[in-house]
């Protein structure tokens, strides 16, 4: 199943700041994404309806399902290695950052595996 970059987003988005609190809330979403409170709520309502996160309606808390997760650990993980690896050729913390941002919901599983097998190589060479 192929998911848009927006939701990739929102769910990388609740898995870090559930690693940071105990309970995720759609204000804390659009606090830092830089959304709109409707904005966010359109996009929490679609990803619980895909089945990736549960939302409870008394607390207002979401929690990733087992496919939110497994997307939102996938791009996060994507996104630690490519700034890393950005940062290690030279770029900018900042610029690293933001590009890594791009770059993790476009690049092929393919392409990605190439760029960590020469990153490893290049650190063993070290």
């Amino acid at each position: 199943m192929t998911i848009q970059e927006s939701a990739e987003m929102y769910l990388e988005t609740i898995l870090k700041l559930s690693e940071k609190r105990n309970i995720v809330r759609s204000i804390d979403i659009a606090h830092d994404m830089g959304f709109s409170k409707p904005s966010v709520s359109r996009a929490i309502k679609n990803l619980k309806e895909n089945g990736y996160i549960t939302l409870d309606s008394d607390t207002g808390s979401i929690e990733l399902l087992e496919p939110g997760e497994k997307i939102a650990r996938t791009i996060y993980e994507r996104h630690k290695a490519l700034s890393s690896y950005l940062m290690k050729l030279g770029v900018d913390p900042k610029t690293a950052e933001e590009d890594a941002c791009r770059i993790e919901h476009v690049i092929s599983d393919e392409s990605f595996r190439a760029i960590q097998h020469h990153a490893e190589a290049m650190q063993n060479n070290s």
